[in-house]
Parts: structure tokens; C-alpha cells; sequence
């Protein structure tokens, strides 16, 4: 390893460290065969039905498995082991054509059989699938032969292809079930060789994977490097090809730097701040609406980001085309402190705030919110927690804190499971009831006629800054550092870095 310059003592240290972990990693099969893409976070469960983080877990899986759909960078919805699909009439049932020829990891020949254990798993309370509220329409799913499985909704639903393209509806094999959690099969373009968890995971090119001449790399190495600095110096060494889901600071000096480059795109990744609404201060919709106004959303997005992010009404991107972009997004200090004072705390009060660590945009956006409700009376003690806790121990268990969440390719799905009373993320984090959002979000999911769609999303939006749970502040725009050897790497606003079609020039 070169040595890099500008690092502290601390650094030095943990790089060493670092290397003579990377070191202890099986060697590269030939010089150019094997990837290596640096995660700052490990992922929590091998398990995809009960992904929580995004991130590593979503990227192993999408190079492990694969789901009935897919999407593009585009957000459309794509074959995957499906290759086409249709709807009744009246769009409550669904009927998919599978794939012929796919063959999962161990063998096993891929069919009907496969879908139905991975969706009725989903769906069994037993799991505590993130899928099972979503999957909550669904009254039937049979095998009408081995290739073609039908889904009998119990609504209308104009967006099932899009449903079953979910990051977290990956299919799985039954004939596989008890090394679930420690060596998954699955029938995508790599599989699973070997998992120290907390430390790197190594994948190995699946010879049987359906595409042809896919993947284009022998192995592939997913490193756990906590430390973003380090990661980038690793990068910039040549001991790292690849550093994931790159901070705003780390952007900038990659876009100088002559042995790597930048690849970004806007994705509906969000974050922002949460409020539990079945706890103190937060059961009153004073005070949720008075922490609302403090927040100045443009402002915010500068000081957390670095301008590498854009500020949002919802968790609706404004690249969407129901976005409202009208509604504003400025702070309102006076109206806070009215509001405060209508809920008991005429003299103000004080309130936690937790923020998962490792992510220096979440800890910058709550300092930014910590010094902006002064003024509004309000003092904030910040609690920054290890992210491994705060998902374990924190996240919808305090009352109020910064989070993150990953965009979804249709406004159903990006707002169903957190806003509607029945959703699975809104039962999990803020515990939030409005009768209007309840039927807004009904409606809008049964209908295909754009117009009363846009018309449903934008009511919806009116209500949620103003009568909301908690805020999404602006949605990241997703960058990776990625070696200039690097060739054919194909990111996605849903924060997948598709490492299938890599290679590496000499």
C-alpha cells in the first residue's frame, strides 16, 4: 500500500489495520478477477425477508437472488424471473409467466413451487417480513403450472408488477431453508462462499446464472469499512475498487482525484427526522406541528449535504411528477413558538434526539436542527448511537430521531407502508393515525387515471407538512467512489451499485 499523505495517527492506524485485514482476504484468482466494493455498514440478517438497512444487505442480495421484477435507472419495471405478467380487468389478479431454464445455487431447478414459499414466508407473521403489510392485499397466490403463479388481490391494485419488484421480495428455495441465515441459495449472478459478519463477505461467479456472459467477474469482496477516510484511502491505494453510498465531503475530494472518479445519480433516498407519536411531547399534534415549522428544509439540505441533495415536501422525489413543488419548505420560528405555547410549554422545552452514527450528513441535519430550535425555545441533547444499535435498540423505540429509508419506484409504495394506519414502517416508527391520509392513500393505490392519482398525492402532500409524523428533508443524491480501472458499473436511484457487468482494465 502507498502511503497517504494527510492522514492523522488515528488513521494511519486503522488503515494498517485495515490492510492486514484486506490482506487475510483470499488473493485475486488472476490480476484482474476479483471486485472489491468497501460498505461502511454490515448488514444485519442474511435473511432478505427481514431487511431493515438497505445498503449491504439490499447489494448482496441483488447479487445472491433475484425477484419476479426488477427496475431500471429509470425506475421502470423490468423481467427479472418473471418475464412478463398480466391483469385482469378489473386489476385484481395477477398473473406472472416465469422463467424457464434458472436453477438455484444448489441446483434445485427454479418454478412456481419457489414463488410460493418465498411469498406465503412473506406473508406468515412467524417471519416478521417488512413485506408482510404490503402483501396484506393479497387473498391467493397459486401455481397455475410450474411456470405461471397468479396473485388474487382483494383491491384493486394498479402497481403489483412494481410490488413484486420490492428490494425486499428477493424468491428463495424452500429445498434451502435451513442455511438460510448462514449460507443462502439463491439463483443470482454470484453465490455466497464465505461470511465473517462485522468484517467482509466473499461471493463467487454463479457458472449456471441465466444471462448469458453474466457476471463478468470471477469473485467479488464486500469489505466493512466503518470509516469513510479510510475507505477512500483505500480506494485511492488500488486495495478497494469500489466505496458505497459515498458522504457529500468524501464526494468533492474524489471529483480530484486522478486514479478515481465519481459515478452519482438522484435517487428517492431520504432522510430526515422522526417523531413518535404514541410518545411525550410527540401524542400531541401541537407539538409535532410546532417542531414542523422549525424545520427550514432548503437550509437544512445545504449544511447536511453540501448541496448533494435536494430538498423534498415528502418522501415523494421532486422528480416525480406528482411532486408538489409549490408547496414551501421555509421554517416559521414564530408560528412554532405559538404552537408550543398552545400545548403547555410556554417556556419552551427539552427533548432527545438520537441519530444513528456513521452517516456524517444524519449527524449534520440534527445539528442543524439542534441550533435552529433555539430559537424557537426548544433545547435538543443529541444522542449519536453505533448505527448496528440504533437499528437493533433505538429505531421506533424514542421518541424522536433522525433516520433514513430508501426510495421505492412508485408513490404507492413509497408512502402506503409509512403513512397509512395499517403500514408496517408507520407501525414500526411514528405510529401515526389521520383518517384523510387513510383514505388519500386508498384511493390513490386503486385507481390507474394519472389525473386523480396526481390529484390524491397532492392532497396528501398539503396535509403530511403540516399534520405530519416527522419530516423527510430532502433526498440524497446516491454517489459512489469508484476506481478508474472500474468498467461497466451501473448504479440506480435505489441505491444498488450492480456489480454483474464489472471489469477491471489492467
Amino acid at each position: 500500500m502507498t502511503p497517504q499523505g494527510g492522514l492523522t495517527r488515528r488513521e494511519t492506524i486503522v488503515l494498517g489495520a485495515a490492510a492486514a485485514a484486506w490482506a487475510a482476504l483470499p488473493a485475486r484468482a488472476g490480476e484482474n478477477d476479483t471486485i472489491r466494493v468497501a460498505f461502511p455498514v454490515p448488514i444485519g440478517t442474511l435473511d432478505p425477508a427481514k431487511f431493515r438497512t438497505g445498503g449491504m444487505e439490499f447489494n448482496y442480495a441483488n447479487s445472491v437472488f433475484n425477484r419476479l421484477t426488477t427496475n431500471d435507472e429509470k425506475l421502470r419495471v423490468l423481467p427479472d424471473l418473471a418475464t412478463s405478467w398480466e391483469s385482469s380487468p378489473d386489476l385484481k389478479s395477477w398473473t406472472f409467466t416465469l422463467r424457464p431454464g434458472v436453477k438455484f445455487h444448489n441446483g434445485k431447478p427454479f418454478d412456481a413451487t419457489d414463488v410460493l414459499y418465498s411469498y406465503n414466508r412473506m406473508r406468515d407473521a412467524a417471519v416478521g417480513s417488512v413485506m408482510m403489510a404490503r402483501l396484506s392485499i393479497v387473498s391467493a397466490i397459486e401455481a397455475i403450472d410450474p411456470m405461471t403463479v397468479r396473485f388474487t388481490l382483494s383491491i384493486p391494485y394498479a402497481e403489483m408488477p412494481a410490488l413484486v419488484g420490492s428490494y425486499e421480495s428477493f424468491i428463495l428455495t424452500e429445498s434451502a431453508a435451513d442455511t438460510l441465515t448462514t449460507h443462502p441459495v439463491g439463483t443470482g449472478p454470484f453465490r455466497l462462499v464465505e461470511y465473517l459478519p462485522g468484517d467482509h463477505m466473499v461471493l463467487e461467479r454463479n457458472p449456471d446464472y441465466f444471462v448469458p456472459g453474466v457476471p463478468k467477474m470471477a469473485r467479488a469482496v464486500f469489505q466493512i469499512i466503518p470509516e469513510y477516510t479510510i475507505a477512500v484511502a483505500a480506494l485511492e491505494s488500488g486495495e478497494i475498487d469500489i466505496v458505497f453510498d459515498l458522504p457529500p465531503e468524501q464526494v468533492d475530494k474524489l471529483h480530484r482525484s486522478s486514479v478515481a472518479t465519481v459515478a452519482e445519480i438522484q435517487s428517492g433516498f431520504w432522510q430526515g427526522f422522526v417523531m413518535h407519536c404514541g410518545m411525550k411531547p410527540f401524542d400531541d399534534p401541537r407539538v409535532r406541528a410546532a417542531f414542523l415549522k422549525i424545520i427550514d428544509k432548503p437550509y437544512f439540505t445545504d449544511v447536511a449535504t453540501f448541496g448533494h441533495a435536494t430538498p423534498t415536501v415528502s418522501p415523494i422525489p421532486p422528480i416525480n411528477p406528482y411532486y408538489r413543488s409549490d408547496i414551501p419548505m421555509g421554517s416559521d420560528i414564530p408560528g412554532a413558538r405559538r404552537l408550543l405555547t398552545e400545548a403547555g410549554f410556554p417556556n419552551g422545552l427539552t427533548v432527545e434526539m438520537y441519530v444513528p452514527g456513521n452517516s456524517p450528513p444524519m449527524e449534520r441535519l440534527a445539528t442543524a436542527f439542534r441550533d435552529a430550535a433555539k430559537a424557537a425555545g426548544v433545547t435538543v441533547l443529541l444522542h449519536v448511537e453505533p448505527q448496528d444499535k440504533f437499528f437493533a435498540e433505538m429505531e421506533g423505540q424514542v421518541p424522536f430521531n433522525v433516520d433514513q429509508f430508501l426510495g421505492a419506484t412508485t408513490p404507492d409504495l413509497t408512502l402506503y407502508d409509512f403513512f397509512h394506519s395499517t403500514g408496517d414502517w408507520n407501525n414500526t416508527l411514528w405510529h401515526y393515525r389521520n383518517e384523510e391520509v387513510d383514505r388519500l392513500l386508498d384511493a390513490a393505490r386503486s385507481t390507474t387515471d394519472t389525473a386523480v392519482q396526481a390529484k390524491l398525492y397532492g392532497r396528501f402532500q398539503e396535509i403530511i407538512v403540516q399534520d405530519g409524523p416527522g419530516s423527510a428533508v430532502y433526498v440524497m443524491t446516491f454517489a459512489c467512489g469508484v476506481s478508474r480501472k472500474v468498467q461497466g458499473l451501473e448504479i440506480s436511484p435505489m441505491q444498488r451499485a450492480d456489480i454483474s457487468r464489472v471489469t477491471l482494465s489492467a
